[in-house]
C-alpha cells in the first residue's frame, strides 16, 4: 500500500499538466496533492506550510528566470525530494543532480506514468513492494 500521508505538490502554469500528473498520482494511490500554478503559490505553500512536502514535481519554466529552482529546492529543508521535468527548456543539465540524491531532473516536457512509478520507488520504496508482487522472491511451494 502506497504511503497515504505523503504530501505532493505539483507546480506548472498549464493546468491540463497539473490535472495530467495529479491524476498519474491517484493511479499509484496518492491522493495528498496540492497543484499550484504560479511560481508565487509554490513559494508560500513551501514557506508557510505546517509540514515539510516529500515531493515536488514542478515545470522547470515556471520560475520564468525568477528564481533558480534548483538551488531553491537543494537549499530547502521544506521539500525532502524534487524532480525538476522540462529542464531542456531552461537549459539545466543532469550533472547538477549528484548534489542531493533526492534531485530528479528530467527533459520530458511532461513525466509519464513509467517516470512517475520509478520516481516514487526511491520515494516509497515499501509501497513498490506490495503492488508489485512480481518483484518479491517467490515462496517455495506448500507441502501437503
Amino acid at each position: 500500500m502506497p504511503n497515504k500521508a505523503l504530501r505532493i505538490m505539483i507546480a506548472d502554469t498549464q493546468h491540463f499538466h497539473r490535472v495530467r500528473l495529479e491524476y498519474l498520482f491517484n493511479q499509484q494511490g496518492y491522493f495528498r496533492i496540492a497543484p499550484v500554478s504560479g511560481l508565487q503559490e509554490l513559494l508560500t505553500l513551501v514557506e508557510y506550510g505546517s509540514e515539510p512536502f516529500d515531493l515536488v514535481v514542478v515545470n522547470a519554466g515556471l520560475a520564468n528566470g525568477a528564481l533558480d529552482l534548483h538551488d531553491f529546492i537543494l537549499d530547502n529543508p521544506q521539500l525532502r525530494h524534487a524532480m525538476i521535468y522540462n529542464t531542456s527548456q531552461i537549459g539545466l543539465s543532469s550533472t547538477a543532480v549528484a548534489r542531493r540524491p533526492g534531485m530528479h531532473l528530467s527533459p520530458a516536457q511532461l513525466p509519464d506514468l513509467a517516470s512517475l512509478a520509478s520516481l516514487m520507488q526511491r520515494i516509497d520504496p515499501q509501497a513498490c513492494e506490495l503492488t508489485r508482487p512480481w518483484l518479491r522472491p517467490l515462496r517455495q511451494g506448500h507441502a501437503g
